[in-house]
């Protein structure tokens, strides 16, 4: 999700969701556990694996309201589907709609609607089922992401698209909705994506292809929305190279339909209506981003 100091309450969608479904439901033993019970992998039986990582962009949205649709993961679908489909591999889709990047490798740690929310203990994973199995609901999902590299030697690629979300939370907590907090924010949003690459090349070994998925801005003409993206998009970058991971560029992925409509990532048809998540024609312009990373 891009960062935009004027929808926080869009952003907060899927976690005011999880805390309904919390009033109103009594969740089963496997949501409870952040087990999904569905398939742990989608897409092609090609041979070969792939394993997107990070928040509800790359896990996929649907709009709409909390209902009984939300107790299927394969509801959802993302830009990780097309590229499977596209790769001929099968697709393990470990993200979490509302993960930060230290609910990432805490999954105790503060959450913007995957664990947790900042305002109650309760978020997408403890209500709904993921894309995948974790092992158990204090399983991380850089630790999913480890075992699952240790385990396998079919993994042929990696994407990780997480930050925004250290962004949302910032809005959601402080009384100046991050403008003062922001430079804090990114520089631990890049440390804490830099730690994630090193768990993934030197803790698990893999020497495969990951590509960082960057964040697209809602509007391109509205010079607040469009730096603070590119701030974070920056630490995305720099953590990137560390790791010798490619980078899929999002931003400018979206920037030409987006200015075509007068900068406007939703006028553009990128972003669903008051949202900040794609379309399904955004998850379009991720998906060729991604492939133009993996192809060079």
């Amino acid at each position: 999700m891009p960062f935009s100091s004027v929808r926080r309450s869009a952003v907060l969608a899927l976690a005011a969701a999880a805390v309904l479904a919390v009033v109103s439901c009594s969740s089963g033993d496997d949501a409870a556990s952040g087990s999904s019970g569905s398939p742990a992998s989608s897409s092609s039986t090609e041979g070969g694996t792939y394993l997107a990582l990070g928040d509800s962009v790359p896990f996929g949205y649907r709009g709409g309201e909390a209902n009984t649709e939300y107790q299927d993961a394969a509801n959802f679908s993302g830009y990780p589907d097309a590229v499977g489909d596209e790769l001929g591999l099968d697709v393990l889709n470990a993200a979490c709609p509302g993960e930060t990047t230290a609910s990432f490798l805490d999954a105790t740690a503060p959450s913007n609607g995957c664990e947790n929310t900042p305002a109650l203990p309760a978020g997408f994973r403890t209500v709904y089922p993921l894309h995948v199995d974790y092992a158990s609901a204090q399983q991380s999902q850089l630790d999913y992401a480890v075992q699952t590299l240790e385990a396998r030697d079919d993994v042929e690629l990696v994407t990780l698209q997480i930050g925004a979300n250290d962004a949302f939370r910032c809005q959601a907590t402080t009384p100046d909705r991050c403008t003062t907090e922001l430079a804090g924010v990114v520089d631990t949003v890049g440390k804490n994506v830099a730690t994630v690459l090193d768990a993934l090349r030197n803790g698990a070994g893999y020497d495969g292809t990951i590509v960082v998925v960057t964040y697209y801005s809602l509007d391109y003409a509205d010079a607040t929305t469009t730096t603070g993206t590119q701030l974070l998009n920056t630490a995305l970058t720099n953590a990137a190279a560390t790791a010798d991971a490619e980078v899929a560029d999002a931003f400018a992925a979206f920037e030409p339909e987006a200015e075509a409509a007068g900068g406007s990532s939703i006028a553009a048809g990128l972003v669903l209506p008051g949202d900040v998540h794609p379309s399904e024609d955004g998850q379009r312009l991720l998906t060729d981003a991604v492939m133009s990373a993996v192809n060079g």
